[in-house]
């Protein structure tokens, strides 16, 4: 049996899930058309929809086209050979609801680099011109939204036919397994992770890959870089490659150990994040920005220190679990919980909760550089339309959504352990105010 998504009460999570699942795909092309062919202005876009109604909707959605597959499949291609053949340290993941303990290859850095270091390579030397990418983008990402839908129906009959693990089940209702997913750690063949491959190596390497892709246009057509485009593509860099460094870490979040593959996360990784997550980018290419060194140079900094932040308290507490709560924290002993909880087939296992540092601040401190920093590479666009910041605004719905669960989650793990745990940390994202 599948173990119980539903946060909310059961009518809430119907409408939000058929909601998302009707509503994501024509967002991500009216975001796509407003920032690249209505100046960024969401009035325009209503206007032009106003007058031609539904059918003007269906004229601007671009069709798939061969040139828009050639691309994602070559990309595709390239992303799984190198998650399969490049070396890699042999990580465990944390063990699951089940008791299985998935095995890993961290080569996420190798193959961050590998993939800049080509895609450079094959603009500086003439052989493929990264215009391209965006000059298609609206049949890319029209392509991605109807194979991706494809791929989710291929991940909830597998679930069905040929689970990879235990962690797989059905909860009985066919909108709740499709959304959700059925399988945990659906994998083909023993090697490939399905999950990996889509979060991070599509999704989160699509957006260096666009970030750079934006910036050689806007170069390609002005004959220069913006400075808020140099900000706004360094700072993504940046974050992204501070996610490949932690790779491993990543693999012990909700992302991956609590939510299983179906259309929330796969989709999600493998549409909303090229489209949504790179949408800043995409407007800044139509609107180069001239910020000036200095103010360049403030917003650089700011967003580089809480993108740090957000780093250390994800070192902070591994460093922590993984020394069993021995490792210094800022400098001295830290403050902890230990907490015993029992595993579905009823071991009684011990953990330790980390109540200092970071996370005595609150108990998902690390949320608030992560938006601060989204705001800080959002921000050289300057205020003239409100569509770039649409991102940030996501991911703060996003982060609060997922501190609740999360929370929600530990309270039925750990009972009263976690009662005092919420007693000693009491804020749940912003120490003082939430």
């Amino acid at each position: 049996m599948a173990e119980s998504k539903t946060v909310h009460s059961p009518i809430v999570t119907y409408v939000s899930m058929l909601s998302l699942l009707t509503l994501c795909p024509p967002f991500v092309i009216l975001l796509w058309y407003t920032m690249v062919h209505a100046d960024g202005s969401i009035l325009q876009t209503f206007d032009y929809l106003k007058q031609h109604g539904l059918q003007g909707f269906i004229n601007i959605w671009p069709r798939p086209t061969a040139i828009a597959w050639k691309l994602i499949a070559c990309y595709a291609a390239f992303e799984a050979a190198l998650m399969l053949l490049l070396p890699g340290k042999r990580v465990e993941g944390p063990i699951s609801p089940a008791g299985n303990r998935p095995v890993y290859k961290a080569n996420g850095m190798a193959a961050y680099f590998v993939t800049l270091a080509t895609y450079l390579g094959l603009w500086w030397f003439g052989i493929f011109n990264p215009s391209i990418v965006y000059d298609h983008l609206g049949e890319i990402f029209s392509s991605l939204i109807f194979g991706s839908l494809v791929f989710c129906v291929f991940l909830y009959i597998k679930g069905h036919v040929a689970p990879s693990s235990t962690d797989s089940g059905s909860s009985g209702n066919i909108i709740i397994d499709f959304y959700w997913g059925m399988e945990l750690y659906p994998r083909i063949g023993k090697n490939f992770d399905i999950k990996v491959f889509t979060n991070c190596r599509f999704g989160m390497m699509s957006w260096a890959v666009l970030a750079v892709t934006y910036c050689i246009k806007q170069y390609e057509a002005n004959g220069r870089v913006a400075d808020s485009m140099l900000v706004n593509t360094i700072l993504m860099l940046v974050y992204v490659t501070k996610f490949f460094w932690w790779e491993a870490g990543y693999w012990n979040t909700m992302d991956i150990a609590h939510d299983r593959a179906g259309f929330y996360i796969c989709w999600g990784c493998l549409v909303w994040v090229p489209s949504v997550y790179t949408s800043p980018g995409m407007y800044l290419v139509n609107h180069p920005v001239n910020l000036g060194t200095q103010l360049a140079l403030y917003i650089l900094i700011a967003g580089i220190l809480c993108i740090y932040i957000n780093y250390d308290c994800d070192r902070q507490r591994q460093e922590f679990r993984r020394t069993n709560g021995k490792a210094l924290v800022w400098g001295k002993a830290p403050s902890k919980i230990v907490a015993s909880y029992t595993t579905t087939s009823g071991e009684t296992k011990n953990s330790i909760l980390l109540t200092s540092g970071w996370w005595g601040l609150s108990r998902h401190f690390h949320y608030v550089p992560e938006i601060l920093a989204a705001f800080f590479w959002t921000v050289p666009a300057l205020f003239n339309h409100f569509l770039p910041y649409f991102y940030v605004v996501f991911l703060i719905i996003l982060l609060f959504d997922r501190a609740k669960r999360d929370d929600d989650r530990c309270r039925s793990k750990y009972g009263k352990y976690w009662k005092l745990y919420c007693e000693k940390v009491p804020y749940r994202i912003i120490p003082g105010l939430y």
